[in-house]
């Protein structure tokens, strides 16, 4: 058993029977009263974010959860398939526990989040950038330039991005995974 004082961000907790990850906290101690922890939660099943207050030294329990690697294999009709980069077992996850999943593309590396306890999966991270190879892109009208114009284009791994005017199809860009934005050209 743990108390709020052990409270940071990643943390996972058995919480109203579900299991959830902290993404934001905050301590507070007011000018008068008890101090709290106020915090957003995200739901490891639904994927729903809820804010929570924590009274300053109640009990909470944690969960004991493992990031191990995993190499992205193959997408079939009854999810997406993993390979641990270390035992080389093979796992299937559905498609609702994959964060940024028309991101991915075949032999990508992947962190799986996996309940130590009951060795079950509870999400997949992509990395924080992702580079891949524009396949069709539509050519920037000349002229157009103000108010930094942009145009949607398909990467390889099938999802569509907002990209400056001059990206053309070939090319190879990095994407942030967490709000799909373009960053850069990659040569």
């Amino acid at each position: 058993m743990a108390t709020t004082a052990d409270i940071r961000n990643g943390l996972v907790l058995n919480f109203n029977n579900d299991l959830f990850q902290i993404t934001e906290f905050q301590h507070v101690k007011p000018g008068k009263g008890a101090a709290f922890v106020r915090t957003k939660l995200k739901s490891l099943t639904t994927g729903r974010v809820i804010d929570n207050t924590f009274n300053s030294g109640v009990g909470i329990t944690p969960v004991r959860v493992e990031r191990r690697k995993f190499q992205f294999l193959y997408k079939d009709e009854s999810g997406y398939n993993f390979m641990d980069q270390e035992t080389f077992d093979q796992i299937n996850i559905t498609e609702k526990l994959v964060e940024g999943a028309d991101l991915m593309k075949e032999g990508q590396e992947v962190e799986i989040l996996i309940n130590a306890e009951t060795e079950t999966a509870l999400t997949c991270e992509l990395p924080p950038f992702v580079e891949l190879e524009v396949t069709y892109a539509e050519p920037g009208m000349r002229g157009d330039t103000a108010n930094s114009p942009k145009k949607r284009v398909e990467v390889e791994s099938g999802a569509k991005i907002m990209v400056p005017l001059f990206i053309e199809q070939g090319q190879k860009i990095r994407i942030d995974t967490r709000t799909y934005d373009y960053v850069e050209r990659v040569k």
